[in-house]
């Protein structure tokens, strides 16, 4: 049985299509949600529009600092793959839930494939950096989306054999998403606009940088209007910026799912 470990919006856009094919060929699976992201745009549209079964086990570790999830979730983990004894554990990209598992795998013995291996950004003050270096060091499978992360990989001193490139399978996700598709809120906008999310913590954290960035934004907007659905850990700070903030044309919203991101 193969475990499948996600705890993100990206998590569930690369499980979909390797859940579906996992199940075409008759490989039992479970899935683990351990809650890390939950908002009913972010994770359950998943769920239901590509026929992913609710996960067998659902954590709810949401909140807390990043040491405090990981923490957390390794002891929580830990239980259940004791209790089902997996043939190995899938995890995906770089969030904390796949950083908690990989450590789980590794002290205890059981295999570990991480799918999105070898990325990199070369900028280890980023959580996530940290998170798929350590995944990537500690995996026995590492599936790249690219040939820079096979070079990556191999210059870090990881084993060739280990090294399986097999593509993004975030195109799988897109290729799927296509027939659930709906132009008709294009009509909402005008014409021509520009789509924007900011959320990365180096973005947005410090109140200076993010003061910054908002200001840039309210200028481009007075060329080009751009639609903006707002993080919610940040809501609070942005809206106050721009409701303090001369006129513009940025359109806040609430976060989109997926289909309508690509929609627009």
């Amino acid at each position: 049985m193969l475990l499948h470990i996600v705890g993100a919006r990206p998590n569930f856009m690369k499980l979909a299509p390797l859940y579906r094919e996992c199940k075409r060929m008759g490989i039992a699976q479970k899935i683990l949600h351990t809650g890390q992201h939950y908002d009913k745009n972010m994770s359950d549209v998943f769920f239901e529009k590509f026929e992913i079964p609710t996960p067998d086990f659902n954590l709810n570790i949401n909140n807390g600092s990043n040491t405090w999830q990981t923490a957390n979730m390794m002891i929580a983990i830990e239980k259940v793959l004791q209790d089902e004894q997996p043939a190995a554990v899938v995890v995906f990209g770089d969030v904390n839930s796949t950083l908690a598992a990989s450590l789980v795998c590794a002290k205890i013995g059981c295999p570990i494939v991480h799918v999105e291996a070898g990325l990199r950004s070369w900028d280890n003050t980023m959580p996530e950096e940290i998170n798929r270096r350590v995944t990537d060091t500690l995996a026995d499978y590492l599936y790249t989306p690219s040939e820079d992360g096979n070079v990556n990989l191999i210059r870090e001193g990881v084993a060739p054999e280990r090294i399986i490139f097999v593509g993004n399978i975030m195109i799988d996700i897109l290729v799927q998403s296509l027939p659930y598709t709906d132009n008709s809120i294009l009509s909402k906008y005008p014409e021509k606009y520009g789509l924007l999310t900011m959320h990365r913590p180096s973005n947005v954290d410090d109140p200076a940088k993010l003061k910054k960035a908002i200001d840039s934004l309210i200028n481009i907007s007075k060329k080009l209007p751009l639609i903006f659905p707002v993080h919610p850990r940040k809501r609070k700070e942005i809206m106050e910026l721009l409701d303090t903030a001369p006129a513009h044309q940025i359109i806040t919203e609430e976060p989109f799912d997926y289909f309508t991101m690509i929609n627009l």
